[in-house]
């Protein structure tokens, strides 16, 4: 995954360079990534990046014009142009379409540069004037930077992976943590799953100068945000259409080409309607499943059609099958164990995706801001399918959950649920291609701290793509939404698809027992066929019972599996029987089980 590695020591080593070779190694996943190193002695830094080519950061490293001030930069900023062009007017040389006017900002403002920065990244910035290195993230801390420190010196890398590989101290599983990835999906705070690393905060600007302690500071404060007023709703909505309209345009600008991935909901049609691009000229896709054209497929290039753009239908079926070992495999590596196996789905379409464009643009996280939806919560697996101590964390987890999600909603999904829960999938995705979402703009993030209570559903949304184009506000969503409609119409079709949305999710992931021994009686029916595929391209019950049922028991009854201290064994053979005879749904389980034998192989024993 693009990122940055590095050490800071003031025990120069010779081993130092060797290490900082292993750590970058760790990061590159794709042939087609470029990576360079920096080593300054004097300052006692050694480091390494990795990027993708034509990307925003590929630049490094990036350099004042009197070679004493040092960037490295992972990840976009998004600047308003005109900030971009006043360097210029006051004699700043840089590149075009990329990094390279960064540096020229902490010229100009010190330490202050980082508060102007809009996007998410992580980078490293060597002041040789004043003999002093800045470690910095993201205000969100989405672009992680897993850290540890010790006698010997301070390791970073965007990856643990990298630490691990080098720390062999560092390879053991925090119970807590491994608590919280099994019952939330998400280690919670500034944590990480392996003992002695932990995670930069977001904000971090930490300074390091040869002979003092680190300065640990923070450069952006979230109660500013929180302080602002709420807007009266006429008000709110025109400042929304304000911003949205002034802050769109910039995440299709770049080097490479953009493609939006178009889904049936509202937040990806709100980028659609407001595109700066002529007609043929933005590529659209779409994840589809085998059993037939999902609500997405069938919305989204319709949608497409109307703005007379390309549609492209990516398939997750048979060919997926073929490589969910190694997909599952490395989904759960290149995202440090904090996603599971169900990444490999994430991996797999990117990797497609990319073909068609290597930007991916997409409506991400725009319920999240704006409708401040939290996406995840405490879900542990059955009693007894892992060892009581274990399962005791889980206890623990839920507690610490519930204090994290106290206080302004908004502020829980962009500054917790964004880079504990949701930076896992992102760290997948941004492997293969450059993810962007206008969603996370600090304008528009900002603004959605004054919504009114009233328009925290999706009327915004609605009204803001019927303004943009029309047709598009005519077509109603995969759930029956749409901004104008013949009366009573639209309220059948929002009730039939949340009927069949609810119907799907009950055959397949989220089949209760009882339902999965009728459903095992009535197996030659192939009742999957009816119910599966109208709104979900995943379909994990189903394929760990049938075509993943031999590699899952090759895999989880391997004698070394069988011998993890964590696991109930008795309880994990009987899971793996009855999941693959059709008589019991355990498909969270194995997700769980299987997530957990992949961090033990590649990143404890780093097989």
């Amino acid at each position: 995954m693009p990122g940055i590695v590095g050490i800071i020591s003031q025990r120069p080593s010779e081993q130092n360079h060797a290490l900082a070779e292993s750590m970058l190694k760790c990061l590159m996943h794709e042939p087609f990534y470029r990576d360079g190193k920096y080593i300054n002695r004097q300052l006692g830094v050694w480091l390494g990046w990795v990027n993708h080519e034509g990307s925003f950061s590929d630049c490094l490293p990036i350099w004042n014009e009197n070679k004493d001030i040092c960037l490295l930069f992972s990840g976009e900023d998004f600047a308003d142009q005109a900030d971009v062009d006043a360097l210029r007017t006051r004699g700043h040389q840089f590149g075009r379409d990329d990094a390279s006017y960064l540096v020229h900002l902490y010229e100009e403002m010190s330490y202050g540069f980082l508060e102007k920065l809009n996007g998410w990244f992580s980078g490293v910035l060597l002041d040789l004037r004043e003999q002093k290195v800045v470690l910095f993230n993201d205000r969100y801390g989405v672009n992680r930077i897993y850290y540890h420190e010790d006698s010997r010196g301070f390791y970073f890398a965007s990856e643990a992976k990298a630490l691990l590989k080098i720390l062999p101290g560092t390879r053991q599983l925090d119970l807590r943590s491994l608590g919280e990835v099994l019952s939330c999906e998400a280690v919670l705070q500034d944590r990480t799953l392996f003992s002695g690393i932990s995670l930069l905060p977001p904000g971090s600007s930490w300074v390091f100068s040869r002979g003092e302690p680190v300065k640990k500071k923070t450069y952006f404060k979230q109660e500013g945000w929180e302080s602002q007023p709420q807007l009266s709703e006429s008000c709110f909505y025109e400042k929304l259409k304000e911003t949205w309209a002034r802050v769109l345009p910039k995440y299709f600008l770049g080097k490479q080409s953009v493609g939006l991935s178009l889904t049936g909901g509202v937040d990806s049609r709100m980028i659609l309607a407001w595109a700066p691009r002529l007609p043929g000229t933005l590529p659209c896709y779409t994840w589809n499943g085998k059993y037939r054209d999902c609500a997405d497929v069938k919305i989204a290039r319709h949608a497409a059609k109307l703005c007379r753009q390309p549609h492209n239908t990516i398939l997750v079926g048979a060919e997926f099958l073929s490589q969910f070992h190694d997909l599952a495999e490395k989904a759960v590596y290149i995202s440090d164990g904090t996603m599971d196996v169900t990444g490999s789905i994430d991996l797999y379409v990117q990797r497609l995706a990319r073909q068609i464009a290597p930007v991916r643009l997409s409506g991400v996280c725009g319920g999240e801001i704006l409708r401040r939806l939290v996406m995840f919560k405490p879900d542990p697996a059955r009693e007894g399918v892992f060892d009581p101590d274990l399962e005791s964390s889980f206890r623990d987890a839920a507690e610490t959950y519930a204090n994290e999600l106290q206080g302004h909603r908004l502020s829980f999904t962009s500054f917790k649920q964004a880079p504990w829960y949701m930076a896992s999938k992102f760290a997948i995705e941004r492997s293969q291609v450059t993810c962007r979402t206008p969603y996370f703009d600090n304008d528009l993030v900002a603004l959605a701290y004054q919504t009114p209570a009233k328009l925290l559903q999706n009327e915004p949304a609605l009204r803001l793509i019927a303004d943009g184009n029309p047709a598009l506000g005519k077509i109603a969503t995969d759930r029956g939404l749409a901004s104008a409609s013949i009366r009573g119409l639209n309220r059948w079709l929002h009730w039939y698809q949340e009927f069949t949305f609810k119907a799907e999710y009950a055959y397949d992931y989220g089949m209760p027992q009882w339902l999965a021994k009728i459903d095992h009686m009535f197996a030659p029916l192939r009742l999957e066929e009816l119910f599966l595929g109208r709104h979900k391209v995943a379909h994990f019950r189903v394929w760990y019972r049938d075509e993943l049922s031999c590699y899952l028991k090759e895999i989880l009854l391997d004698p070394a599996t069988l011998q993890r201290p964590y696991l109930n064994v008795n309880s994990l053979e009987k899971i793996l029987k009855a999941h693959s005879s059709g008589q019991r749904n355990y498909t969270f389980e194995i997700h769980k089980i299987l997530t957990l034998e992949f961090i033990q192989r590649k990143l404890i024993e780093l097989n």
